[in-house]
């Protein structure tokens, strides 16, 4: 009896050693989106708009962190503002298709149990991350598409909502512009034969400033942000959510990085969480999210050496634009971006925060 009391004793203080308090370590880190976001196309008004947002964001998330929530109920928290937002490209201000529709991803990660969860091609739940996170916890799969995922979400109590809901009026002259300009830009490509010879170009619009098509439906999508957010709880716990409405005038049902486990969205407490933005094409092929964290178990980096090393050196050598935001279990915090700006943010356990836009 006496020795199983010691060895009860010692399971004991080693339960205890395992159960740190984060308290003074709880940090979220929120992003909007990179791209052509710069201070000479941006007014003051919209400026304002999309800082009060973000705030907000961080606020929602942080309100979960401070009461004792997990890092993921305060990833779900900040997203669902961005979500709720018509300013990001995400939720209620997707971008649309080019057959004129929103389809919406998410992908949730869990640091502790590598648990994740992701939606990608849905068009009625009005908050993919929150389906995200019921794919998770609640079945035994880590991505559904389309029709399926949407039937799971309604099975689970999610909202769903008519598509109509996602409708805003700029996102949708945002595709009429896209299209206008692939037009231009497919005019400018055509050649006209005469007796088995080229002759000049046909009729020329207004100049796009893109190098193909392929550049046009991308190049118009950055300037509207993917969302995510990454977090650090009081139980010393990671996780990270990014919820998206792809790419402006995308065809074929594609699906980019955010929703993609290790590509857009990873956590692992022995390392950090991540989410990402940007080209999510490059970000797939690079496995961006699980490279930093890899590069911080296998090489010993820290997490901003590894950041910079993934974003600012190997994505560029590849032609990758966007940027990420991480953290650690020590609560350290990385945003780096190679486009013109990035909206991001972060709040730490005593309140101090601040929320960026541009480069400078």
């Amino acid at each position: 009896m006496k020795k199983l009391s010691v060895t009860l004793l010692i399971a004991l203080s080693c339960l205890s050693a395992f159960a740190q308090d984060f308290s003074d370590k709880i940090t979220l880190v929120i992003h909007g989106g990179a791209g052509t976001i710069t201070r000479a196309n941006m007014s003051p008004e919209r400026e304002k708009a999309y800082r009060d947002a973000m705030n907000t964001a961080l606020e929602k998330g942080y309100e979960v962190l401070k009461k004792g929530g997990t890092s993921v109920q305060a990833v779900e928290a900040a997203i669902h503002v961005m979500e709720d937002s018509p300013l990001f490209n995400a939720g209620k201000g997707a971008v649309f298709t080019n057959e004129g529709k929103n389809e919406l991803d998410a992908a949730i990660m869990e640091g502790k149990t590598l648990k994740a969860g992701a939606v990608a091609g849905v068009t009625t739940i009005r908050n993919p991350i929150s389906a995200a996170i019921a794919v998770m916890d609640q079945s035994v799969h880590v991505m559904m598409a389309g029709k399926g995922a949407e039937q799971f979400a309604k099975e689970k109590g999610l909202e769903i909502v008519d598509p109509s809901y996602f409708y805003t009026e700029a996102r949708y002259k945002a595709l009429q512009r896209a299209k206008e300009q692939e037009k231009t830009e497919l005019d400018h490509n055509g050649k006209e034969e005469n007796g088995g010879k080229e002759e000049k170009e046909v009729k020329k619009g207004p100049k796009t400033g893109y190098h193909s098509v392929e550049d046009l439906i991308f190049t118009e999508g950055k300037k509207f942000g993917t969302v995510g957010c990454v977090a650090l709880d009081k139980f010393g716990n990671l996780a990270a959510g990014t919820s998206t409405g792809g790419m402006t005038n995308k065809r074929y049902g594609r699906i980019g990085d955010a929703p993609i486990i290790g590509a857009g969205t990873y956590a692992n407490n022995a390392t950090c969480a991540v989410s990402a933005t940007g080209h999510g094409e490059y970000f797939i092929r690079s496995v961006v999210a699980h490279d930093i964290s890899a590069l911080m178990e296998y090489k010993g980096l820290s997490l901003a050496d590894a950041s910079n090393e993934v974003v600012m050196k190997k994505l560029v050598e590849r032609g990758g634009e966007g940027g990420i935001i991480a953290i650690d279990r020590n609560g350290n915090v990385a945003m780096p971006f190679n486009s013109e700006g990035m909206y991001r943010g972060y709040i730490k356990s005593d309140g101090k925060r601040e929320i960026l836009i541009y480069k400078d």
